[in-house]
C-alpha cells in the first residue's frame, strides 16, 4: 500500500537487522506508528490485541512468530504452535500457516528448524502478496460488467464493504479492496460506502484511511444504512472479505456481514466474498453449525477509543457501568444469499461444487 506516497506492507521481514516490522493498527488512523516483533510473546500479543488482524495476515504472522519462537527455543516447537493457535478461534488462516510449518518442518535437525521456519514465513509473505493481487484481477471483470450495466454511466458504481479487507487485513493489496483497486486502476469509476464496522470500528478506522491514502472516493456510514441505501437505488455492488468460508459455499466474516446479505438479497442487489483459496476450510461442510465463532472483550462494546481536541488518543464509557455486555466478533452468512466467490483461481459460485472446483493452497496442509 502507499502511504504519504512510500510504499509500506502490513508486516515485513528485516533482513539486515532479523526483525519482524508490523503496522500497528490500533494506533491508526490517527496515527501511523510500526512495531518491532522480536519474540513469540510479541506476536502473540500483537495477534491477540488486534494490532495486526485480517485472516490472511494473522497466518504469515503466526508463521514469523514460529521462526522468533524456535530461534531462542528450538525444542519449544509444540508450544509456540499451541500459544499462536489459541489466540484467534475463528479466522482458519492461523490454522493453515501453522499446519505448513509443521510440515515444512519435519524430519529436520532443531539447529536447522529456525532457518526453515524464516524461509516458509517469507515465502508466505510473497505469495500473499501475489495471491491478494490475482484476487483483485480476477474482480475487475465483475465490477465492470456491473458499471457498463448501469443506466447513467456518469455516475460512478458505489460498493458497499464491511470491515476492513484492504492492505492492512493482509501482507498487501487486501483481499475485497484489493478488487476496488485494480478496478479503479483499469479506469472503472468508484465510490465505496463504507461501514463504520462496530465495535472496533475497523471500517472508519481502517477502510476509510486505506481508501483515502490511495485516493479512492468514499462515504463513511453507520453500520445500520447500509440497508436504506439498498432501498434508495445507492449500492450497485456488496463486496467483503471472509475470515474462514465452509466448503458449502458459508460465509464467515466480521459480525454485521449478514445483516448486509439480507438487505442485499432483498433488493436483487449482488454480494460477493472476496477471499484467498487459504481461507477455504476444506473440512467444514456446514458454516453454520461448525465454524466456531470468537466472543472478545466486553470492553470493546462498553468503550471507544477516539482522539480528543488535544490529539491525545483516549477511551471513554458509553454504556453504564453494570450493564451485562456481549461481543461475538464474527457471523455465517449462508451461501444462498452469496452470489459469487472472488479467489486467485477466478469467480466461483458459493456452493459445493463451486468450491471443489478450486485447488486447496497447498492441498494437504489445511485439511
Amino acid at each position: 500500500m502507499i502511504i504519504d506516497g512510500q510504499h509500506y506492507q502490513s508486516i515485513c521481514y528485516d533482513e539486515a537487522k532479523d526483525e519482524v516490522h508490523i503496522i500497528d493498527q490500533t494506533r491508526l488512523p490517527h496515527r501511523f506508528e510500526t512495531l518491532t516483533l522480536n519474540s513469540l510473546d510479541q506476536v502473540c500479543h500483537a495477534i491477540a490485541a488486534m494490532q495486526l488482524r485480517g485472516a490472511p495476515l494473522i497466518g504469515v504472522a503466526a508463521a514469523y512468530g514460529m521462526y522468533l519462537a524456535l530461534k531462542t527455543d528450538p525444542t519449544q516447537q509444540a508450544q509456540a504452535h499451541a500459544r499462536l493457535l489459541a489466540t484467534r478461534p475463528t479466522a482458519v488462516n492461523l490454522q493453515w500457516a501453522l499446519s505448513r510449518v509443521t510440515a515444512a518442518l519435519q524430519g529436520i535437525s532443531s539447529e536447522q528448524k529456525a532457518a526453515a521456519a524464516l524461509q516458509l514465513a517469507r515465502q508466505m509473505e510473497a505469495e500473499d502478496i501475489a495471491t491478494c493481487a490475482a484476487i483483485g484481477a480476477a474482480g475487475v471483470s465483475v465490477l465492470r460488467d456491473l458499471w457498463q450495466a448501469k443506466a447513467n454511466q456518469d455516475l460512478p458504481l458505489n460498493v458497499l464493504t464491511h470491515c476492513n479487507a484492504g492492505a492492512l487485513a493482509t501482507v498487501d493489496w487486501g483481499t475485497a479492496l484489493a478488487v476496488v483497486y485494480k478496478a479503479a486502476a483499469a479506469g472503472i469509476p468508484l465510490h465505496v460506502w463504507v461501514d463504520e464496522t462496530r465495535p472496533r470500528n475497523q471500517g472508519a478506522a481502517l477502510t476509510c484511511w486505506e481508501l483515502g491514502q490511495q485516493g479512492i472516493a468514499y462515504t463513511l456510514i453507520v453500520d445500520n444504512a447500509g440497508g436504506h441505501l439498498m432501498q434508495q437505488g445507492q449500492v450497485d455492488v456488496c463486496i467483503v472479505g471472509s475470515d474462514r468460508t465452509a466448503s458449502n459455499g458459508d460465509v464467515c466474516n466480521k459480525i454485521g456481514t449478514y445483516l448486509k446479505a439480507l438487505a442485499a438479497n432483498d433488493n436483487n442487489i449482488p454480494f460477493y466474498v472476496a477471499l484467498p483459496v487459504s481461507t477455504i476450510d476444506f473440512a467444514i461442510v456446514d458454516g453454520l453449525s461448525q465454524i466456531p465463532i470468537e466472543e472478545r472483550e466486553a470492553q470493546e462494546v462498553s468503550h471507544l477509543q477516539g482522539i480528543d481536541a488535544t490529539g491525545e488518543l483516549r477511551s471513554v464509557r458509553i454504556a453504564p457501568e453494570d450493564a451485562a455486555l456481549s461481543n461475538y466478533g464474527f457471523d455465517v452468512t449462508p451461501a444462498r444469499l452469496v452470489t459469487g466467490l472472488i479467489t486467485e483461481q477466478g469467480v466461483v459460485a458459493a456452493t459445493a461444487a463451486g468450491i471443489a472446483s478450486l485447488k486447496p493452497a497447498h492441498q494437504g496442509s489445511s485439511e
